[in-house]
């Protein structure tokens, strides 16, 4: 497990090293953020004080040794519009992303499974039908056209929602959260249910695929034989057998439900990363963007550290780190 985690250790920074140089050509690439930054009326002696200052007068490999040195110590820059560590406006942002994220994932985990479950289970029943309809809707229609219908229905029609912001907050260990309030979960529920409808649906399908698999073993069709209750069935020898696929893919689409939470939080106008990377990139706030694509890719490589470490815990047969492998 040690020579796991170190051999991942080094993986990871390898990756984000890599990463943090394709953004930062990419960054370098779309524009000069001067153009935004200097008032046009500026003579060219305050243009070019201004480049000086913010070091975009020195040439593009010196501006990412500069980035990386500084990285290396936890600063990744200083946002150009508000000239602030650019880390800490992500991370005041971060947590009201990460709660949207968690709630979303929750609740495409608690209706996701069992829907597939029983879509699996009575793959011909007009329920299991009509789960799947629901499921393939919920693959085609688009994001933003979902969350304006749920604004239109619930927040203009009806009146029983708030269509934006994020609303009473506590404080738990320093960070707020809205989703222990009534008023902070009312604001939470629509975009919540809009970014896990997409991961409800692939849930489904995952679940019910597994499920039609699984029942045709020999091993589902022994413990019935013996005489086991279909709820023991179904909950030990089917749903534990087909989790491994399905954890995999809840912690890759965790990463990216936290990543590309853009288009709902923009919708609902929800306060988090999302808008904020949204006005940086607008303003071309290079150091911003570069370190909040730096922060996902950081999430992402926990979260699958996490998954891997998870496998070996529903399956004793997975040995972190190759170790059976090498026996």
């Amino acid at each position: 497990m040690l020579a796991f985690a170190i051999r991942r250790f080094g993986q990871s920074l390898f990756v984000l090293v890599l990463m943090s140089f394709i953004v930062f050509v990419g960054v370098y690439a779309i524009g000069n953020p001067m153009e935004l930054l200097v008032n046009p009326q500026a003579d060219e002696a305050e243009r070019i004080r201004a480049t000086a200052a913010l070091g975009l007068d020195k040439p593009f490999l010196e501006q990412y040794w500069v980035f990386l040195k500084g990285a290396a110590s936890g600063d990744l820059g200083k946002s150009f519009v508000f000239n602030v560590p650019a880390l800490s406006l992500i991370l005041d942002k971060l947590p009201a992303t990460i709660e949207l994220a968690f709630v979303a994932m929750v609740m495409a985990i608690l209706l996701g499974i069992p829907l597939g479950l029983v879509a699996g289970l009575n793959p011909d029943s007009f329920i299991g039908r009509g789960i799947m309809a629901g499921s393939i809707l919920g693959f085609s229609l688009p994001t933003f056209w979902v969350g304006l219908v749920l604004i239109m229905v619930f927040s203009v029609q009806l009146g029983w929602l708030p269509s934006n912001g994020r609303g009473e907050t506590v404080s738990i260990a320093g960070l707020s959260v809205s989703f222990l309030t009534a008023d902070g979960l009312s604001h939470l529920a629509m975009p919540a249910l809009n970014l896990a409808l997409f991961k409800l649906s692939l849930l489904i399908r995952l679940t019910r695929a597994g499920t039609r698999e699984a029942v045709l073993q020999d091993y589902v069709k022994f413990a019935r034989a013996k005489g086991l209750t279909q709820s023991r069935v179904i909950g030990v020898h089917v749903l534990k057998n087909i989790l491994i696929p399905i954890v995999t893919v809840i912690g890759l689409e965790l990463g990216s439900v936290i990543a590309f939470a853009i288009v709902t939080e923009s919708i609902f106008a929800w306060p988090g990363t999302g808008k904020l990377l949204i006005d940086s990139i607008n303003q071309l706030d290079r150091p911003v963007i570069v370190a909040y694509l730096l922060v996902i890719v950081a999430l992402f490589i926990v979260i699958n550290f996490a998954v891997d470490v998870l496998y070996s815990m529903l399956d004793p047969r997975v040995r972190l780190g190759g170790a059976s492998a090498s026996r």
